[in-house]
């Protein structure tokens, strides 16, 4: 069977997005005239995957609206944010007696083609990888989760800007909050991570240290496209995505 249409989605969506300005939800503000959260869906339905698990919170009636009539779209409520790893858990009744691959991705990254979600559940799948991470290589790492690989050029870790040192800072391949984990050992590894942070806050790229530590196979898929990784933090973020997809300016 195609392991694409066994994988199960669980989309990232709880979040207030405080530096758009808006009163908005932030998966709710409009990109090309449509939500970045319907970006997303689309394009995991392109991949095949129709089995949708949406993650909310602040405001969740309007984004829960954004999904009407849309089959296969069901709902978990994260009613604190205590950080990305928090959010899967808040997904965990939904999608427990899942036994295939669960692919995490952001509301608010709405460039991640079909294709992409596609090829990175088939790599997590063949390659029997416990977790498999999408990287992208940019030119300003700024803001983002550095990939931290070995002399091997195995993933060992993700470390968050805020907690980077000068050297880590100077990684410019970085994380784009997507991910394919096996179902088998999700939960209980979730329950591990701990908050020891800037931001105290239980962060899902922790998840990647801690199956390296307990000796996991690990795999990495760098974007052809380092395009696609830009989410919508800002309104300069969305301007400068709204030119891409009207072809004013080079993705």
């Amino acid at each position: 069977m195609d392991a694409k249409k066994e994988a199960v989605a669980v989309v990232l969506a709880a979040g207030k997005g405080t530096r758009m300005k808006t009163e908005l939800p932030k998966v709710a503000v409009p990109l090309n005239g449509k939500p970045l959260l319907n970006h997303v869906i689309d394009h995991l339905k392109e991949a095949g995957i129709n089995d949708i698990v949406i993650v909310v919170g602040y405001k969740k009636e309007e984004v829960q609206a954004l999904c009407a009539g849309i089959p296969g779209i069901r709902f978990a409520e994260q009613k604190e944010q205590l950080g990305t790893a928090h959010a899967v858990l808040s997904a965990e009744e939904l999608v427990k007696s899942h036994k295939g691959p669960i692919l995490v991705a952001c509301g608010d990254v709405p460039m991640i083609t079909g294709d992409t979600f596609g090829s990175l559940v088939s790599t997590h799948v063949q390659n029997d990888f416990s977790a498999t991470l999408l990287s992208a290589k940019v030119d300003i790492p700024t803001g983002y989760g550095r990939i931290v690989r070995n002399s091997f050029g195995e993933v060992i870790a993700i470390v968050e800007e805020k907690d980077a040192d000068v050297e880590q800072k100077k990684i410019n391949e970085i994380n784009t909050g997507t991910y394919v984990f096996s179902s088998e050992i999700l939960f209980e590894s979730l329950r591990k991570i701990g908050n020891s942070n800037a931001q105290g806050e239980y962060y899902l790229p922790d998840l990647v240290e801690l199956y390296k530590k307990e000796g996991k196979k690990l795999g990495a898929v760098i974007l052809k496209n380092s395009g696609e990784s830009q989410g919508v933090n800002s309104p300069a973020d969305l301007e400068n995505l709204t030119a891409v997809l009207n072809g004013a300016v080079a993705k």
